[in-house]
């Protein structure tokens, strides 16, 4: 059985730790992280707002990582291998994606704002946090290429905004989740509703 669950979310709302908790604790379970997928900075348009656009679909190389999905729907077991993924000793024993559940995370903050990709999620979820906090920890974060003054305000957070209201008047399947709330409270919500999923659908 497949399986391909999205995690979506604000900046900094927590989507790498909770990803990293699920990767440690469900069966034969890979990822594609969108930020793997960000063009150079040099192909990087600065926008009307006077930032450069990191958070816009355009600024990531969409298409590679939807192959990079494909790639994994395919062939789960030859994915998991060349992504150094161990597989459980059922999988790997009959070599045969259709022995076992194999677990998919799509983790990004545009996740959900990708038409080719919108059908490929089997549950979603979705990490909001109110401005101030999501500000707070954006500053106190470092980046390879560091944040200009002002971009929080003047870029982030309006894209923020406007993808939100789009992700949310074409996908009405996602489960919201309070990244106030504390990891391990996510973490455990979020294993529980996949557990449950996962039952139903054996």
């Amino acid at each position: 059985m497949k399986f391909i669950i999205g995690i979506g979310g604000v900046t900094n709302g927590g989507k790498t730790t909770l990803t990293d908790k699920l990767l440690r604790t469900l069966p034969n379970c890979c990822v594609v992280h969108q930020d793997d997928f960000f063009k150079k900075p040099d192909q990087i348009e600065v926008g009307e707002d006077g930032f450069r656009q990191w958070d816009v679909i355009t600024a990531m190389d969409m298409e590679a990582m939807v192959s990079t999905v494909k790639g994994w729907q395919e062939s789960p077991v030859k994915f998991a291998r060349s992504h150094g993924v161990s597989l459980s000793p059922e999988a790997e024993e009959c070599d045969s994606d259709q022995k076992g559940i194999h677990i998919l995370i799509v983790e990004g903050f545009l996740i959900y704002n990708y038409e080719p990709l919108m059908d490929v999620y089997d549950k979603c979820f979705y990490i909001s946090l109110p401005y101030e906090e999501c500000k707070k920890r954006r500053s106190t974060r470092t980046y390879t290429v560091p944040d200009p003054p002002g971009l929080f305000d003047g870029h982030v957070w309006p894209m923020y905004l406007k993808h939100r209201k789009q992700m949310e008047s074409q996908c009405d399947t996602i489960e919201y989740l309070d990244g106030m709330m504390s990891k391990d409270d996510i973490y455990s919500m979020v294993f529980e509703s996949i557990q449950n999923t996962l039952l139903n659908n054996s």
